[in-house]
């Protein structure tokens, strides 16, 4: 079975899908390092940021509606995307875990 390395399109292709995660902070294939906030860190950061405002999002609807100024509704709603987030975020961390050890535990 012959092993074929992946060409020119399929790195683009990924440099693309890439881009797209990142939010077109990438503009080269070495620009990464170049860009502040940019790279894979950037998007972690951004991703986790996320979070953090949907968490406090859910809070603040939380603290208006025990003030009877906020709409129950409104705040289920938000806090079960702060629940998805913080379930996804686990997720996320869990994988990245397991790859680490994965590599760790490899032969060199």
């Amino acid at each position: 079975m012959a092993i074929t390395p992946v060409g020119a399109g399929g790195s683009q292709a990924a440099l693309l899908a890439y881009r797209a995660i990142d939010g077109g902070a990438l503009e080269g294939a070495g620009a990464a390092a170049a860009t502040p906030g940019g790279g894979f860190s950037g998007a972690l950061n951004r991703a986790l940021g996320a979070v953090v405002d949907t968490a406090r999002q859910a809070e603040t609807g939380a603290m208006q509606a025990i003030s009877g100024q906020g709409d129950i509704g409104a705040v289920v709603t938000a806090v079960a995307k702060a629940e998805l987030a913080l379930q996804t975020t686990a997720a996320v961390r869990d994988r990245v875990v397991q790859a680490y050890q994965d590599i760790m535990r490899m032969p060199i």
